[in-house]
């Protein structure tokens, strides 16, 4: 029973996200002052919340993940999860998560953990995934939340260098969700999900990721020049964004497509371990409360 209920909460999905939270936190507490306290039950608030969203997502999609081979076998859809008890639990978890990051961090980052929930449940889930090829979009917003979530538990305030930190995960969300509907275009057939590789073809597809991964570049460059990262920063950032430009800018054709958006979707996750990897690592070289 706990643990149908700990998989529809998807860990791997939580795991993730928590790393980009551990990266805002990282950048924010190179200026202001932090404790190892505050970065626990900040990414324990985030995570119950991202939790609270990722069982709502599963109540709502049991038709559709019943259609795609990834996602035919979740306990939701297959029954073994009472609806009913799963919202239930989406609810406190949701309540308690949110709690949390006003209690232990402060009232705008719980503001603002609940506005990537509501973008995530009812923009994303309810509404554009199925209904907008802009659902990817939308997603990419929910899914750019938590890293501003883990900045603004240490600075309470947004500034320059936030922006830059959410439009950075907004812009990195793109390539790496159309990399996974490129290699899964048959499932999201089946389940009539309108992603632009399905709607549009690979080739528009690819353009797209190439100006995503070229405007990521930029930004991450920018948060070095106009935030707190340091020359580590930029040299881990350097590498990353020319490993992703040259694959993502490898031709592509019907016979390749595959490989190519799998290496797109394997880089960006090096992409984003290796700058927040380099945030915590710079971190530990100055002052940690």
């Amino acid at each position: 029973m706990l643990k149908g209920y700990l998989s529809i909460t998807k860990p791997g999905i939580i795991v993730g996200n928590l790393i980009s939270v551990a990266a805002g936190f990282f950048l924010a507490a190179q200026s202001e002052s932090a404790s190892a306290s505050l970065l626990l039950y900040t990414m324990l608030g985030v995570g119950m919340v991202i939790a609270s969203g990722c069982v709502v997502n599963n109540i709502f999609d049991r038709d559709i993940d019943l259609k795609m081979a990834r996602t035919c076998n979740r306990k939701l859809a297959k029954g073994e999860v009472n609806a009913d008890h799963a919202f239930i639990f989406s609810l406190l978890l949701l309540l308690t998560g949110t709690a949390l990051v006003y209690r232990a961090a402060n009232p705008l980052s719980a503001v603002v953990v609940l506005l990537g929930y509501v973008f995530y449940v009812f923009f994303y889930t309810m509404w554009y995934k199925r209904s907008s090829v802009y659902g990817t979009l939308v997603g990419s917003i929910s899914g750019a939340v938590p890293p501003l979530v883990g900045y603004l538990a240490v600075t309470n305030y947004i500034n320059i260098e936030a922006i830059l930190l959410f439009a950075l995960f907004c812009l990195w969300q793109m390539p790496h969700s159309y990399a996974i509907a490129m290699f899964r275009m048959d499932d999201y057939r089946k389940a009539n999900i309108p992603v632009l590789p399905v709607v549009a073809g690979i080739e528009k597809a690819r353009k797209h990721m190439m100006a995503y991964v070229v405007a990521f570049n930029i930004v991450a460059f920018a948060l070095f020049l106009l935030g707190e990262a340091g020359y580590e920063y930029l040299l881990v950032a350097s590498a990353v964004c020319f490993m992703w430009t040259r694959v993502t800018f490898r031709p592509v054709t019907q016979e390749n497509y595959v490989a190519w958006s799998k290496s797109v979707f394997k880089v960006s996750l090096v992409v984003v371990m290796g700058l927040s990897s380099v945030l915590g690592l710079e971190l530990m070289t100055s002052t940690f409360i």
